[in-house]
């Protein structure tokens, strides 16, 4: 099977290749910002000028600031690609605050209290109706950056103001106190694989890594299990971060994020978070590409069924070879001929201009 991550080339992006190249017979990384998308007739996605190359499964992930190309290369995949843990609608819906609570407010997520102001004038009456701390932010940002307290009418009225000259969009959520801490879970499939306590420091209200916090272990209650699970699927991704604050209401998620990091968590898991990742991965990659293979046998087996003489035991026929550096590719339907498969073993010998290949008894 073969894999491709496109991505920023983070620390983690590496930690993820390293680990998957135990699971994948091919690892590719692929620098996000050498690739171009183009639309139209002759369009397809390119990497240095080049076709983008076949993948098995193919892990897209980067920064808000990329969401659309991030979307656009995620959509032209899709179908084409057997295996991909995050759907194009996922990176506009992630990496926007304010979508991301739609949709779990589409579906009994519980989460803070969110107001959505239609202008300034009437987030400005709101602030004088409001208790105090409150939240702003803005609807894109990551590790931290972009949110902002106020603990007084005065003070959020300040901040209104900056937001109102810079004509930034913006969203008002009510504070829940925690001690300055919230609860990193990163959620893989159906089960969650780490977590971590992020502690702010002191005189900081942000308990993101990157803000500054503390990552330290903890022992998940079984309602902030359910919670991260839920909203994962809610957004429907199989690889997700999702921040969630435990407060006297009970568990309430934050944030969901798109494209998690490795090292703050990994280094209080208990687990090899990234090997987990790419395990999943790989065992999804190899259920899908039996669905998409049988699929696509189905559809050259009916094809061929107007050639009688392709279903004749040992009957010969004409094609090229496809090769992929020191590789031959067999054409799909030697494969659905021959029912070979990545699960079995098999006896290859060559010859100069022949090559035998029996399944092992």
């Amino acid at each position: 099977m073969k894999f491709g991550l496109i991505s920023l080339g983070s620390k983690s992006s590496e930690m993820l290749a390293q680990a998957a190249r135990f699971y994948f017979d091919e690892v590719q990384t692929l620098d996000l910002k050498k690739i171009e998308v183009q639309l139209g007739k002759e369009g397809g996605i390119f990497y240095q000028g080049k076709p983008l190359d076949d993948f098995d499964c193919v892990y897209v992930k980067g920064s808000f600031r990329y969401a659309q190309l991030l979307q656009s290369i995620a959509a032209m995949l899709e179908g084409r690609v057997p295996y991909m843990p995050l759907p194009a609608t996922s990176f506009n819906t992630i990496h926007n605050k304010l979508l991301t609570h739609l949709v779990l407010q589409q579906h009994n997520i519980p989460m803070p209290t969110t107001y959505i102001p239609s202008t300034t004038e009437a987030a400005r009456a709101l602030l004088k109706q409001v208790s105090y701390p409150i939240v702003m932010k803005f609807p894109e940002g990551t590790q931290g950056k972009g949110v902002m307290f106020a603990d007084s009418f005065s003070s959020a009225s300040s901040l209104l103001d900056a937001l109102g000259a810079l004509n930034q969009p913006f969203i008002i959520q009510e504070y829940i106190e925690t001690g300055g801490a919230d609860i990193r879970v990163i959620v893989v499939g159906d089960k969650i694989v780490a977590a971590m306590r992020r502690q702010a420091q002191k005189e900081e209200k942000r308990a993101n890594i990157h803000a500054g916090g503390v990552g330290l272990q903890i022992n998940l209650s079984r309602e902030v299990i359910s919670c991260a699970i839920a909203a994962a699927q809610a957004l429907q991704v199989d690889i997700c971060g999702i921040d969630i604050l435990e407060g006297p209401r009970g568990p309430m998620v934050i944030e969901a994020n798109i494209s998690p990091g490795l090292q703050g968590i990994s280094s209080v898991a208990t687990v090899d978070v990234a090997s987990e990742i790419a395990k999943f991965l790989a065992s999804r990659t190899a259920e899908k590409v039996g669905i998409h293979r049988s699929k696509r046998a189905s559809e050259m087996i009916e094809a061929m069924s107007k050639e009688a003489e392709l279903r004749e035991p040992g009957r010969e026929i004409m094609t090229k070879l496809t090769f992929r550096g020191e590789r031959i590719l067999l054409p799909e339907f030697v494969t659905v001929l021959s029912g070979f498969s990545d699960r079995k073993e098999y006896v290859v010998k060559a010859d100069k201009g022949r090559i035998e290949v029996f399944e092992k008894k």
